[in-house]
């Protein structure tokens, strides 16, 4: 088990950095390497299946994580999309899968099941990709939980309901599905089991839990805090494999309980880096047990199959999400985050094939077709943000108006109508300048036109939209998007295309800064250093220091170190060098403001002296200092 936890952490460690540097995603990234290690390629995965099972937790670690970002309120206030999608899309999906397989020469009933199987989506993919680019509170992103966790809450009633399909003999049933004391029960009694698992779940969270955490905490020791968190998570994700249901579902259910929890952020902290390495080393398991043998043995059918399922599962998922008013935007995100067959259909297809549901071969390709789904699930995410979602705002764009407008007096381009983007717009505006704002992201659009606020959808990084904008002819452009891969993007084209034109550009810090003013950026802003520094400005004053006194020394700081940062950029791919040229800077600016508090020594004096300070504040500015700033 050692060697083998060495060969999926290497692969993890090689395949994630290279994937995200090819713009992929990380979830690709695991997946491809699974794919490297397994007995097709360099037969070095080992036991797939069984590493499987244990990696599932962390599907289950980060649906406990979602529940204690939720409250009861929040919830129910779901439960539209929960119960209204969610249902439509898995009996409307199960439906039409369900009609592919019948002409395809299935009978009804495995054709049905197969349907229902199929209709299941990915949580560990969709809600991870949807996470990974800060969607998962956009609308796509609500849908998709909503979607997801029905799916979950309707495995109990599809194992109840599989059986009665059976027209085949059983075969022995794989283990792992859970529930198997709950299947002798009567229909009434396992309802019962499941309500009494599901009470039992809600009320430890908010009456047991508490408490245990309170004496675990009292003894000072990190770790035991620790193994409480993790026995809480698996300990109910058994309960809940006991009696049928899904242990993402029990481990969600758990987290809502703990929501209201005072170690609600303690428990986060805790799981969280669990949950990032086991989803890695699932997504691992899942490209090293794609059986590419079966998939030689009938490409056609199962590459049909694949892309039967794949067009049914988007097609039904866009056309939910349109009818619920969704953007074209957000219907093409929603649609592909959950466009594949999702991991919990490996265990429904082993109870199919062992309850006499499904002939063998049948479920072993379906479990084929499963798991080329999950691998192309990133993909198709991908081909949905890079290609779907600027030709879908596009559209968009023209049905609201057309592309942006050219001022002829010379506008300011603002790209990007984010909380920095809109400052600066607000501020221009006010100042009589015309601005054109652009955005990509259509909620946004939506959201600051009902305060009166025009924002043009577009991709800044396009040169064709960038003219229609008129940069051609503008007279400054600023870059306020918050993906520092976006901004270079948009000053590269800024710069091949329209080298006349000014740019001012945010970053979210230092490294940032260097690349951006390496592209020859006029000014660069750090996000988080202007209000650090009027932070730092007001801790002085409230030291002591005067208010003149203190804005002196954070402008002196200011010079220095915005000063340091452009002549620091050219030294970026050279760490030795950056270091110890920045250990100078340092010396010297703390040399410098030394000297400038000698020189305002008197000015020093007054401002620790309360009695004279308001005195001291109607006294004129004093000179900037000729040295060492």
């Amino acid at each position: 088990m050692m060697a083998a936890g060495f060969v999926y952490l290497a692969a993890a460690l090689v395949g994630v950095p290279l994937a995200r540097r090819l713009g992929l995603g990380s979830v690709l990234g695991y997946l491809l390497a699974g794919i490297a290690i397994g007995p097709y390629a360099l037969g070095l995965a080992g036991d797939a299946a069984s590493v499987m099972h244990f990696a599932e937790l962390g599907v289950v670690m980060m649906l406990f994580l979602i529940g204690l970002e939720l409250d009861p309120r929040t919830l129910w206030r779901l439960r539209g999309p929960i119960f209204g999608m969610g249902g439509l899309q898995v009996f409307g999906t199960g439906a039409l899968l369900a009609g592919a397989g019948m002409a395809a020469g299935l009978a009804w009933q495995p054709a049905l099941a197969a349907g229902l199987v199929l209709s299941m989506s990915s949580t560990a993919i969709g809600l991870q990709s949807l996470q990974e680019r800060g969607l998962l509170r956009s609308d796509a992103g609500q849908k998709s939980f909503a979607v997801l966790l029905f799916q979950d809450v309707a495995v109990i009633p599809l194992l109840a309901l599989f059986p009665l399909l059976a027209t085949f003999p059983p075969a022995a049933a794989a283990a792992g599905h859970g529930g198997g004391w709950v299947e002798s029960l009567s229909a009434g009694g396992r309802a019962l089991a499941v309500a009494g698992a599901v009470g039992g779940t809600i009320g430890a969270g908010r009456f047991l839990v508490g408490p245990l955490m309170r004496a675990v905490a009292s003894t000072g020791q990190r770790e035991l805090f620790l193994a409480a968190a993790l026995l809480i998570v698996v300990g109910v994700s058994l309960l809940m494999q006991a009696v049928g249901l899904s242990p993402a579902l029990g481990a969600f259910l758990a987290g809502v309980a703990l929501a209201g929890s005072e170690y609600r952020h303690e428990l986060q902290s805790d799981v969280e880096p669990f949950k990032g390495l086991l989803l890695g080393v699932f997504f691992l398991a899942v490209g090293a047990g794609i059986d590419f043998r079966l998939v030689a043995a009938a490409p056609g059918r199962i590459a049909l199959a694949f892309l039967v399922v794949s067009a049914v599962k988007i097609g039904v998922l866009w056309a939910l999400a349109r009818g619920a008013r969704s953007s074209r935007v957000e219907s093409a995100r929603f649609a592909a985050a959950l466009g594949q067959v999702g991991e919990f259909a490996f265990v429904l297809l082993a109870f199919c094939e062992g309850a006499g549901v499904l002939p063998g071969p049948t479920a072993r390709e379906l479990v084929a077709v499963t798991a080329l789904s999950m691998a192309a699930g990133p993909l198709i995410i991908l081909f949905a943000d890079r290609v779907l979602v600027p030709r879908l705002g596009s559209v968009a764009a023209a049905a609201a108006g057309g592309e942006p407008p050219v001022d002829a007096q010379n506008p300011v381009i603002v790209a990007g109508a984010g909380r920095f983007g809109q400052v600066v717009g607000r501020l221009l505006r006010a100042q009589g300048h015309a601005v054109t704002m652009l955005d990509v992201d259509s909620d946004q659009l939506a959201v600051l036109a009902r305060f009166g606020t025009k924002v043009w959808f577009g991709d800044a990084r396009r040169q064709d939209l960038l003219h229609a904008a008129g940069a051609h002819q503008a007279g400054l452009l600023v870059v306020a998007v918050e993906d520092h891969a976006a901004a270079v993007e948009i000053v590269r084209v800024a710069r091949a295309h329209f080298p006349h034109l000014p740019v001012l550009a945010r970053a979210r810090g230092r490294v940032e800064a260097y690349e951006l003013h390496a592209l020859g950026v006029e000014g660069v802003f750090r996000e988080v250093f202007d209000s650090s520094l009027r932070m730092g400005e007001a801790a002085l004053r409230v030291l002591g220091h005067g208010a003149h006194a203190a804005h002196r020394a954070a402008n002196v700081f200011r010079r220095h170190d915005e000063a340091a940062v452009v002549a620091l950029a050219s030294l970026r791919q050279d760490t030795g060098a950056l270091v110890n040229s920045a250990r100078e800077r340092i010396a010297a600016l703390e040399q410098a403001m030394a000297a400038d508090r000698r020189e305002a020594g008197e000015l020093a004096d007054h401002a620790f002296d309360t009695g004279g300070l308001r005195a001291w504040a109607t006294q004129p500015a004093a000179p900037k200092p000729e040295g060492g700033a």
